[in-house]
């Protein structure tokens, strides 16, 4: 026999009853007849206590309140009895409908509703919706008999919360079922006290009545049925992927309802619990899934936890002092003063040096608890020995909780991992001695992405989601986007990463969407249901969101952006760019960001400040890494110079080769952001403090390829219609050179000290020679590479291999955060 219980929102309806009656008629004829608990019909408990309230207070509104209340009562009876038993349902909703009419007017002539009046109250929505749908039941021909549970489930008499006589309402229970032989339809949530005076069960009290009645008959098992799917890995509206849990057992179970989850209050399984009696958690609304087992061992865990969850809102209160070390009593004293304050404690820390002692509360007592704590602890604190007591607030408690953490290793270190490489500081931690679980106390606004951290690490250890907010669609933006949507397949299938855009800014518009922006249907969708784009607002929004496995990519070249790198960073943002000009700003604020990314556990990758994407920065990192010392740095690291000057062979101008390296996109917009040299002296700059030097812009002795005569307040369109008066200036040294059987490159170079971008006519035995097309190459020669240099080379610009080289950016961030 099973014992199956419907909570109010299975039966909120009279549709939704119907679909009820459906279940529990397929239970029917497997055995004894299952014994079927219901709740009030949903919003009706509430409904009823506020009627109370407002009954006692003297407002004549409660009548519009019992009002509703009857209609949605007697609607149901409409909708659902047949017309040969319409009668007798009517009058017997009638009678219960007066009588509840009495109360609430006696209640508001005298004014006062005492626990025992509201008890009587809210008994009223289990009596009217058991007896309509075991009156349903008949309806449909299916033989159901009604008990008023309060004619059996015997209690003291504490109002409210009343604690059940179990011996008495055993005899009761087993003495009324001995002759039945048809489904039994039972009021929940309700009993009475051996003066027949109605009394409620408390939280979760028509769970507590499946399991009372589960427990006496013993049932075969107890099914709750809600509008979930079981108990689920996480809160499903802060963590996304949560999913079902299969099994549990009683005690995980409990653990996870005390640290906030929704599975089932404690108490109301220990009757289940007492004989062994597995409780089954299923969906009214998909009745086919298997939902959750919760059971003595459970079966068994695939997963290192069973789930993950948390207490949105605690304080946590401090006590330490150099007096409290070896001293016998001071915690006794600190929970007894709790305890005579009847404030319940949800954590405890101490450390193990005795010095200090913290533990967690609900906010609203936290006031209370510290002064109880000082009035308790007066001498030691007017002596020194113990400091005044700390009150931190808008804190969480996350707790990991699962039977495996018992007998296995590793586990606490892949949780704080999973919270430490998201930058979410711990101000507390706690590990019960059962080991069922691992709790945490964190800053409030971190609870969602501890969360989600946690999940992934655990649950979705074969599939890591990274969260990018872009900004920035230019040529490189787009290339990045259609990269992406080449690639998702296989970094899904191979590499296990799935990659959600978050969000997109250009100059005219932003787009954000938590769910994730398609990469096919990006454009469409920024232009069409995008805002108008703020760079701040994006970045404070994209920090205010908070999600894990966050990447900003900055596809810009915007000096408003780069000064917010820090904040970002200080987020723990992780950032990848090819943007230039943060790494080659003053030196204290790159120092700044290369801490702040250190600190807050946040990567930043820019691999593209230099060689587009050439392995350049990665590869001196290596050497510098490894002890190896940086002698000499020298290349050509312009891409569009490079391939500027090795096409000027004289068969074209310099100024028709100037504007096709633009229209085939080697160039910035503007080309003369190129010929200044700046760009290159950027690029030699953060080579040479990447190297380990010290080094400012302003160091570098640079050659301005420009034209003095171009070099005023003139428009981008004069400048290329005037760039051509100037060919034979360049010709005049091209061939210069070639008579002298060299060519012209613009090499940068740093040794001793001593840093130089220039335009030099090289001969046939100097590395940079023979470059072809836009190909950038870079010597290093270093301690270990003094013979010969370590040499990179390849294609230095252009927008698929300087995506190519975000992209490979992006990834290598998964690669870290999920530490494959």
């Amino acid at each position: 026999m099973k014992v199956l219980k419907f909570g109010g929102s299975s039966v909120s309806s009279p549709e939704r009853i119907r679909n009820v009656i459906d279940i529990v008629s397929k239970n029917i004829g497997k055995g004894d007849d299952p014994v079927v608990i219901f709740s009030a019909f949903q919003g009706i408990t509430d409904t009823l206590i506020e009627a109370g309230l407002r009954a006692a207070a003297g407002d004549s509104s409660y009548q519009l309140l019992f009002d509703k209340i009857q209609a949605r009562h007697f609607e149901a009876v409409k909708e659902l009895i047949s017309e040969d038993r319409l009668q007798i349902a009517v009058e017997t909703i009638s009678k219960l409908i007066s009588d509840l009419k009495q109360v609430l007017y006696g209640i508001c002539l005298v004014r006062e509703i005492s626990p025992r009046s509201m008890d009587y109250i809210t008994s009223f929505g289990e009596r009217f919706s058991a007896y309509i749908i075991s009156e349903a039941f008949l309806s449909r021909g299916i033989r159901a008999g009604y008990l008023d549970s309060r004619e059996v489930v015997k209690t003291d008499k504490s109002f409210g919360n009343a604690i059940v006589d179990f011996t008495a309402t055993g005899q009761m229970v087993r003495r009324y079922f001995e002759d039945k032989d048809c489904l039994q339809v039972v009021t929940g949530f309700i009993g009475s006290t051996c003066d027949n005076e109605t009394t409620t069960l408390g939280r979760g009290g028509s769970d507590y009545s499946a399991s009372i009645f589960g427990s006496i008959l013993n049932a075969e098992e107890i099914e709750i049925w809600t509008d979930v799917d079981g108990v689920m890995t996480a809160d499903p509206r802060k963590v996304k992927k949560a999913f079902s849990i299969d099994n549990m057992s009683y005690d995980e179970a409990m653990e996870m309802s005390h640290f906030g989850a929704k599975v089932i209050h404690p108490p109301t399984m220990r009757p289940a619990m007492m004989k062994n009696i597995p409780i089954r958690i299923k969906n009214t609304f998909n009745p086919s899934f298997p939902g959750t087992l919760i059971s003595l061992y459970g079966n068994g865990k695939k997963n290192l936890i069973t789930g993950i969850t948390s207490i949105g809102n605690v304080a946590l209160i401090r006590v330490q002092g150099s007096g409290m070390v070896g001293v016998a009593g001071i915690a006794r004293r600190i929970f007894g003063a709790m305890a005579d304050g009847s404030i319940s404690i949800i954590l405890i820390s101490q450390a193990s040096s005795e010095h200090s002692i913290c533990f967690a509360i609900l906010p609203k007592f936290a006031q209370k608890a510290k002064e109880l704590i000082e009035k308790e602890l007066r001498y030691e604190i007017s002596e020194g020995f113990v400091n005044q007591v700390v009150v931190e607030s808008n804190l969480s408690i996350v707790a990991a909780v699962g039977g495996n953490i018992r007998g296995t290793s590793g586990i606490s270190g892949k949780v704080l991992q999973a919270l430490g490489r998201n930058g979410i500081n711990i101000a507390a931690i706690a590990q019960g001695s059962s080991k069922l679980n691992i709790s945490m106390v964190i800053p409030k606004n971190d609870e969602s992405k501890a969360l989600n951290a946690i999940h992934d690490a655990f649950f979705l250890s074969d599939l890591k989601s990274i969260n990018l907010f872009v900004i920035g669609t230019g040529l490189i933006g787009r290339t990045l986007f259609q990269q992406i949507k080449n690639q998702l397949e296989f970094l899904y299938s191979h590499l296990k990463i799935e990659i959600k855009i978050i969000a997109i800014a250009n100059t005219r518009r932003m787009l954000f969407d938590y769910e994730g922006i398609d990469v096919d249907g990006w454009e469409e969708r920024l232009f069409g249901k995008g805002e108008e784009s703020n760079a701040e607002l994006f970045i404070e929004r994209m920090i205010g969101s908070n999600l894990p496995n966050s990447i900003f990519v900055d596809c810009t070249s915007s000096e408003v952006i780069m000064l917010k790198y820090l904040e970002i960073l200080s987020s723990s943002i992780s950032i990848v760019t090819p943007n230039k000009k943060a790494n080659s700003s003053n030196y204290e604020y790159y120092l700044q960001l290369q801490k702040a990314a250190q600190k807050h556990s946040a990567n930043f990758l820019y691999e593209t400040n230099v060689g587009a994407g050439l392995p350049v920065i990665s590869t001196l990192h290596d050497l510098v890494f490894s002890g190896d010392k940086i002698h000499k740095i020298e290349g050509v690291l312009s891409g569009t110079l490079s391939y500027i000057f090795n096409v000027f062979d004289g068969s074209n101008s310099f100024s028709d080769i100037v504007l096709d390296a633009r229209k085939k996109g080697y160039t910035e917009p503007d080309p003369r952001e190129d010929l200044n040299g700046l760009d290159v002296a950027r690029k030699l700059l953060i080579l040479v403090r990447e190297s380990g030097y010290t080094l400012e812009l302003e160091d570098i002795d640079v050659e301005n390829l420009i034209p003095e005569e171009l070099r005023g307040d003139i428009s981008l369109d004069e400048f290329l219609e005037k760039l051509s008066c100037f060919d034979d200036y360049y010709e005049e040294k091209r061939s210069k050179a070639a008579k002298e059987g060299k060519r012209l490159r613009y090499i940068a170079s740093y040794k001793d000290g001593k840093a130089t971008v220039r335009l030099r006519a090289v001969d046939a035995s100097h590395p940079v020679y023979s470059l072809t097309s836009n190909d950038n190459i870079i010597a290093f020669t270093t301690v270990y590479y003094s013979e010969r240099p370590i040499v990179i080379q390849g294609p230095g610009a252009g927008a698929v291999v300087t995506s190519g080289g975000i992209f490979a950016d992006i990834v290598r961030i998964a690669n870290h955060l999920f530490n494959r």
